[in-house]
């Protein structure tokens, strides 16, 4: 029978500072006493992703100072945090800040040659970007494995290009899990079975042929999962800097509260429209693995925090448990009488949108078939008009379509709560309180998933939106 295994993910902010650092690797040794098998995920230190995509936007643009500029920025950020935790007196400490501060320039001595060859090419790939923006991983993974040796802690880097395996879709690439599972057990189950914690870099992967893949900007709760779905593990924590998954934005409502339970529907719900606490894509191999889930507060780990539950253990109340907004979305319509029993211009219209690459959040149609209407990206909104306008030029040109439109910035708000469909009373307690706000709502849509309902308000209207729906929670 396998001992209990344990995947722990650290976002940026976690390992942020020495401070940060130091916190995680006391949270690191306190699991050890319950969790002899485990394996910890890193992101990059805060910030440094930003710089690496920034540097190498500027070089594409032919501005060599920003990119090394950046790569000292990183040098002394890393560096603070082996000159406070890993320099001592003794000659085997002074050796390991060395090896460390040599890998970190080595990795940055990367970073420069691909903004190098990014500022005399004019352009960077999606390969090439996916090699530059893991880097960041690359040299958490090393700070953080030396803090924990350093504490006794016995801890191995492992760059999870020996893990994950995916396709060759650039910058958001799809895993393999039955790949992924077999390198996994074949590289992490050595180290664990010597009692060693394996360290290892969350956002990255590779293709079977060893080619660097990421998994989209905050993958690396998606590396946790994917790892702990591979071993298996019996739970997953994701460690951030906020005490689990909050009823409300807290800097809109400061009077939001942790969540201490969510089914697995509603926290899909609610990453998919904007909680940021979990990546959306996490979810998944947790579910279907039929692995526990947590989420933490590095800096309050003694807070219970949010803990996620299958559906069939939630309650089904109809309670509503939290409101997210997403900002910068703009409502498209396509109107027309000529529409009216027409087969196939759904069909059309949200071909022409996924031929611009554009995400549809929320889609709403009239019963009388005359208007079909959806939100996107703000900036993304006049693409996607003008791809609808050649996709019906000859619908527009009879005046079957009379016009697509693209409204002002708006805000998707949604309610999330289990079995809210089949609960009396709530979308009219919701509409109510909405309009005592004198609170216009544009856009309405329910999906069949009964937990969640997302309505569509003006920009200037989200804040009183989210605080006055926020008091219905509980």
């Amino acid at each position: 029978m396998q001992m209990p295994t344990l995947v722990m993910k650290f976002g940026g902010t976690s390992v942020g500072n020495s401070e940060a650092f130091q916190a995680a690797a006391g949270i690191v040794r306190s699991a050890r006493g319950d969790w002899p098998r485990l394996v910890v995920v890193t992101s990059a230190m805060a910030g440094v992703t930003n710089l690496l995509l920034e540097g190498a936007a500027k070089a594409v643009q032919g501005q060599v100072d920003v990119f090394h500029q950046a790569a000292a920025r990183i040098a002394a950020q890393h560096e603070a945090v082996i000159d406070a935790l890993l320099v001592g007196p003794r000659r085997e400490q002074q050796a390991t800040a060395a090896q460390l501060k040599q890998e970190i320039g080595n990795l940055l001595a990367e970073f420069t040659n691909l903004c190098q060859a990014f500022s005399v090419l004019g352009e960077a790939t999606p390969r090439a970007l996916d090699a530059l923006s893991g880097l960041g991983e690359r040299m958490s993974v090393r700070l953080l494995s030396a803090v924990l040796e350093a504490q006794g802690i016995p801890a191995q880097p492992i760059e999870a290009t020996q893990l994950i395996v995916t396709d060759r879709h650039f910058q958001d690439a799809h895993p393999d899990l039955a790949a992924t599972t077999l390198s996994t057990r074949r590289v992490l189950e050595p180290l664990l079975a010597q009692g060693r914690v394996p360290v290892v870099t969350g956002f990255i992967a590779a293709t079977p042929e060893g080619i660097p893949t990421t998994l989209g900007r905050g993958g690396s709760d998606y590396s946790a999962a994917i790892l702990g779905a591979a071993l298996p593990a019996d739970e997953v924590w994701i460690w951030t800097d906020v005490d689990g998954v909050m009823s409300a934005d807290p800097r809109l409502v400061p009077e939001a509260r942790t969540i201490p339970v969510l089914s697995y529907r509603e926290i899909a719900e609610l990453a998919y429209f904007g909680a940021k606490v979990l990546h959306p894509k996490t979810i998944r191999p947790v579910i279907e693995a039929g692995i526990g889930l947590r989420v933490c507060n590095t800096f309050n780990p003694q807070h219970p925090g949010t803990r996620l539950v299958a559906d069939a253990g939630s309650k089904r109340n109809g309670a509503i448990k939290a409101v997210t907004a997403i900002r910068k979305q703009s409502l498209v319509t396509i109107e027309g009488r000529g529409m009216l029993g027409v087969p196939g211009v759904a069909a059309r219209t949200f071909a022409a949108v996924a031929a611009t690459g554009t995400s549809v959040p929320l889609i709403t149609q009239a019963s009388s078939e005359q208007s079909i209407c959806f939100a996107v990206p703000y900036h993304a909104a006049r693409q996607v008009v003008a791809a609808l306008e050649e996709a019906f030029a000859n619908e527009l040109s009879r005046r079957d379509i009379d016009r697509v439109w693209a409204s002002d910035e708006v805000v998707i708000i949604t309610v999330v709560g289990a079995g809210m469909q089949h609960t009396p009373g709530i979308a009219g307690r919701v509409f109510s309180v909405l309009g005592e706000r004198n609170v216009n709502v544009i856009a309405i849509a329910q999906g069949s998933s009964e937990v969640a309902i997302s309505l569509v308000v003006a920009e200037q209207d989200a804040e009183t939106a989210v605080k006055a729906l926020h008091a219905l929670t509980t």
